[in-house]
């Protein structure tokens, strides 16, 4: 499935804080901790803790969010089908990335071990 110039303004404009809780509320059901998922968002992004807590805090939107990060060279390494997109066929590079970040979240709360998430 490819995305629309429509779906990829969406996922430009969303603020990062309105969507974290759910990462976080996700993770937990499935008996992962947001520390994890801290690790995680910090593999991908180079955000430690704190950076991450500002970036919350300022309500940031996904654009500028990845615009501060500095992607892990393996995140390419990131493949399969998230919210119904293939994420190594996304052309727009930000969707890319946010897909990528949700696929880590998801694959967290799937109980993958940690070592293999982040590749």
């Amino acid at each position: 499935m490819k995305t629309t110039p429509e779906h990829n303004e969406r996922v430009r404009t969303m603020i990062f804080s309105s969507f974290y809780p759910h990462y976080v509320n996700r993770i937990e059901k499935n008996g992962r901790t947001e520390e994890e998922l801290r690790q995680v968002l910090e593999w991908l992004t180079g955000f430690d803790s704190n950076k991450l807590q500002q970036l919350i805090d300022d309500r940031v939107t996904v654009e500028e969010f990845f615009q501060e990060a500095n992607i892990h060279p393996n995140a390419h390494l990131i493949k399969g089908v998230i919210c119904g997109y293939r994420i190594e066929e996304i052309d727009n590079s930000l969707t890319r990335q946010a897909r990528y970040m949700d696929k880590l979240v998801d694959e967290l709360a799937k109980g993958r071990k940690m070592e293999k998430i982040m590749r």
